[in-house]
């Protein structure tokens, strides 16, 4: 992987962000705030385009659509809402989880929402219908569910009480295996044949889907009690986490070995970021600032 350089940094303006996500396409990004605000940008402009205001409380996670027409969010006031890009406003509000909802993600086709909670639940949300109750609630976890991803056929939960699930729609079957430690986030290789964790044990831990075999341990940076995230290059060849100490590690996928470390900022969290799904750029949330890093074109 070329070593990325700091192409831009946003000043959000949102107290603290909480979570930055790349668009489907990697054109846009979204800024979820502790002011209780959703911001839409176009990092590679620099530009403000949107703010999306309709939480009563911190917006922990979001995440847009297929076709970029819809945003979903989910807040530390245990509500789910459904925005449409365009006007900025909230076209449903979805009220099932007993506490603070902290992830979310759509399915494939975005006709579905998946969200995970600190009452121990992943709830399932109907877009295309008008239903306002969950369709699906997912109880095995007995902790705080911490990340969610969802693929054409399965749901990848993470959980406080160390533990990730897989659920296979198709056969109805769910497999959990016990990770040891707290696992903070999880994400999945693009080839969909691995999934990555970010433990509270200052590791990432690398595993085989369907063998749930332990391929590769990552260590250097440090995760003390933050929700550490991670994220995959688009050629799944390096894993990126965050760190409390302010920096961005960068790890060789095969060889387990640091390949670059960026600083954001020093001694402040880096918590969240988000890679580009096609190309090499990379978000990162520090404190109020996003920062976009890549690799600086040419001088012709």
């Amino acid at each position: 992987m070329t070593e990325l350089t700091t192409i831009a940094t946003l000043k959000c303006k949102q107290q603290v962000v909480r979570a930055v996500r790349f668009n489907i396409d990697g054109s846009y990004c979204l800024t979820c705030g502790a002011d209780k605000k959703i911001k839409l940008w176009n990092p590679h402009r620099q530009l403000l385009l949107k703010t999306y205001g309709g939480h009563a409380n911190e917006v922990l996670d979001a995440a847009g659509s297929c076709d970029s027409s819809h945003i979903i969010s989910c807040s530390t006031d245990k509500s789910v809402i459904l925005w449409d890009v365009t006007t900025a406003q909230p076209i449903r509000r979805y009220r099932g989880h007993a506490s603070s909802v902290t992830c979310i993600k759509f399915n494939e086709e975005s006709s579905m929402a998946v969200s995970g909670s600190v009452d121990n639940t992943v709830a399932f949300w109907d877009i295309n219908s008008r239903r306002q109750e969950p369709v699906q609630v997912l109880k095995d976890a007995k902790d705080t569910i911490t990340s969610v991803q969802v693929t054409d056929h399965e749901i990848f939960t993470c959980s406080v009480d160390c533990h990730v699930r897989l659920y296979d729609i198709r056969v109805g079957k769910m497999t959990s295996d016990y990770i040891g430690h707290i696992v903070t986030y999880g994400g999945l290789t693009h080839d969909g044949q691995c999934y990555i964790l970010s433990c509270n044990d200052n590791t990432l831990k690398l595993f085989d889907k369907d063998s749930g075999e332990i391929l590769n341990t990552f260590t250097g940076h440090e995760s003390k009690d933050y929700m550490l995230e991670n994220a995959v290059n688009a050629k799944d060849s390096h894993i990126i986490s965050g760190s409390a100490s302010g920096e961005i590690f960068s790890w060789d996928l095969i060889s387990s070995k640091i390949t670059h470390k960026y600083v954001h900022t020093v001694n402040k969290p880096v918590v969240s970021l988000s890679y580009h799904p096609t190309e090499d750029f990379l978000l990162t949330a520090c404190e109020d600032e996003i920062k976009l890093w890549g690799i600086p074109k040419m001088e012709e």
